[in-house]
């Protein structure tokens, strides 16, 4: 109950749309009973006495208290539908920021598909669930206090034997809900499975119709819907119990007062128009009973996408700036002191180990490796992406954990080894780098990644729409794309994560010579090609998570095993000694596997 007076709590200014809405509820119920006894008069006073001017003023009571029953309803679905549409759309945008904040570890927790069905199949469940149980959820305990006081207050003895039925229909409403209860969290779990399989498949569309793999998606698809289809089946199997049990006892509990009614009549102890008012209150009752249980039902429901929802909340984000956090970064010098890192606490081996570096500010660093030597993770910790395990990074001279989080990102820009760009044109995807460009800029940009070679032969240019992912140009294109988009933030330290392994000797070499005339950006570049890093500075080997050898191209060629063999199959080896060499690693080479570098 906790997660869900927190999930109420994000009503905010819609709070006083909800308050509103109960309180039309109230007065619409209290209209409406007064109905019955406004009848009751009708037939004992009205009918028995034949005074039509007594049922004519009645009956234009009773008029009115329809109609104004019909405005206060009318008023209150006006209200709790600006109530419940507006937190489903608070909901959706918390849960949406919060992911914003996470670090790539808190990512890790959640499947891509689960956080899509948290801010949308479960916040639909709370809406429709709000939706739906609201009227009765306060509409249902109102009418049944008025009901049995009104009950009471008409004739005692009929109301004890109503009271007899309704611990039956409590029970049963209770052995319902806590087994239905455990049901909902397992099925909003099956929802996350076909979520996933149907992203997966869209995702990968191109490659499941180059490998004609339809028919296994299909078979793959139809397995997880089969399992969603017969988890609601069981689930609701039990849920619609609810209805026949309580039907069950209001018609019994009605035969049996218009039974002793009918008994009392004929005694002359009650009048026909007392049992017909009372009848009309036992089916109020009786009503508000079932709008309760069904209540019950949704609020069971809910609860299941709300402990869903407040993970995603609660999640602890572990990356954060401290209080008084450096809002400068001196200078694009980088250093890392005994680091060590791993994906997991509980994880039994380090992707890193007691690495030690210091790359000095404007200079031009190479990162070779074979696939699962900790290339990327390396680079990854530079922007705090992810936290050291042991040791410490420094930019700028300082723990990269010292600074306001924005400001180092800002000053550090990292091509990602899979390339992103967004749904729009050229230019919106640029303009992430700084929303402030000029034209100048963007074309400057450009020209240095070497965009400028395809970009006039792209309708509109910069205004050239991309498509989803852009999906509307090749992967050399993208790479180029995001290294413009990187150059844009004039960052001091940039980071190739392997950002022109789709591109061509020639482009590669013009993008590097253009990257070298940056004065004053420290450069790291991650890259396959041995052709791609020998100009730099320094040249680091990793083997393993630990630095094997570093030093200039000459020196690591004349000293290192590992390079040189790199080197010797990629300028002299034969078609496989190639196809080893594109995945940086020479036949024979001892380097593990693991991790690998994106195409």
């Amino acid at each position: 109950m906790h997660e869900l007076r927190r999930i109420i709590g994000y009503l905010g200014h819609y709070r006083r749309d909800a308050i509103l809405g109960m309180v039309l509820v109230i007065v619409e119920s209290a209209f409406e009973m007064v109905i019955p006894i406004l009848m009751a008069d009708i037939i004992d006073v009205g009918v028995k006495t034949r005074d039509l001017d007594f049922i004519f003023r009645q009956g234009i009571l009773m008029a009115i208290c329809a109609l104004l029953s019909l405005v206060t309803g009318l008023a209150y679905a006006r209200f709790a539908a600006r109530a419940t549409y507006g937190l489903g759309a608070r909901l959706r945008a918390a849960e949406y920021e919060r992911v914003q904040e996470y670090s790539f570890a808190n990512l890790d927790h959640f499947e891509t598909s689960s956080l899509v069905t948290r801010m949308t199949t479960d916040v639909t469940v709370i809406q429709n669930a709000l939706n739906a149980g609201f009227r009765p959820m306060v509409r249902g305990p109102v009418m049944l206090v008025i009901g049995f006081a009104l009950a009471f207050y008409l004739n005692t003895e009929l109301a004890l034997v109503f009271c007899a039925v309704t611990p039956i229909m409590a029970l049963a409403m209770v052995f319902i809900v806590r087994h239905v209860g455990p049901l909902y969290g397992v099925l909003q779990g099956t929802v996350d499975k076909l979520n996933d399989v149907v992203q997966e498949m869209l995702t990968a569309v191109r490659a499941v119709k180059a490998y004609v793999r339809g028919d296994y998606e299909c078979e793959q698809f139809r397995r997880v819907n089969q399992g969603l289809a017969a988890t609601s089946e069981h689930t609701f199997r039990f849920a619609v119990l609810n209805m026949p049990v309580l039907y069950v006892s209001m018609y019994t509990a009605t035969t049996l007062i218009m039974w002793f009614g009918g008994q009392m009549i004929l005694g002359e102890t009650l009048a026909v128009g007392e049992l017909t008012g009372f009848l009309s209150y036992v089916l109020q009752i009786l009503n508000s009973l079932i709008m309760i249980s069904n209540v019950f039902l949704l609020l069971t429901r809910s609860l299941a996408s709300v402990h869903r929802i407040c993970e995603v909340l609660d999640e602890p984000v572990d990356l954060s700036s401290p209080a008084d956090a450096r809002t400068e970064v001196a200078d694009g010098s980088v250093a890392f002191r005994d680091v060590s890192f791993k994906y997991r606490a509980d994880a039994r081996e380090r992707v890193l180990e007691h690495v030690n570096l210091d790359i000095p500010a404007g200079s031009t660093v190479g990162i070779l490796g074979g696939t699962g030597s900790g290339k990327t993770t390396l680079v990854q910790l530079i922007p705090r992406l992810y936290d050291v395990t042991e040791g410490a990074v420094l930019v700028g001279g300082h723990d990269v954990r010292e600074y306001d989080l924005a400001k180092l990102r800002d000053a550090v820009a990292i091509v990602l080894q899979k390339n992103v760009l967004f749904s729009g044109t050229v230019r919106e995807n640029l303009l992430w780098g700084s929303n402030k460009a000029t034209e100048e800029e963007l074309l400057e940009a450009c020209r240095q990644a070497r965009v400028d070679e395809f970009l006039d032969r792209l309708p509109g240019g910069l205004d050239y729409d991309l498509g989803q992912g852009g999906v509307n140009v090749s992967g050399g294109q993208k790479q180029r794309l995001c290294i413009a988009r990187a150059l844009l933030k004039h960052p001091k330290v940039i980071i190739f994560d392997d950002s022109t392994s789709a591109v061509d000797t020639a482009t590669d070499a013009a993008i590097r010579q253009n990257l070298a005339a940056l004065e004053g950006v420290t450069k790291i570049i991650i890259a396959q090609r041995v052709g791609s890093v020998q100009d730099a500075d320094q040249i680091i080997v990793l083997d393993d998570g630990r630095v094997h050898a570093r030093g200039t191209h000459e020196e690591l060629l004349a000293t290192d095993s590992i390079y040189q063999e790199i080197y010797e199959s990629q300028t002299h080896g034969g078609d496989s000694a190639a196809e080893s060499a594109r995945d940086g690693l020479a036949p024979g080479s001892r380097l593990p596997h693991g991790e690998g570098g994106e195409r």
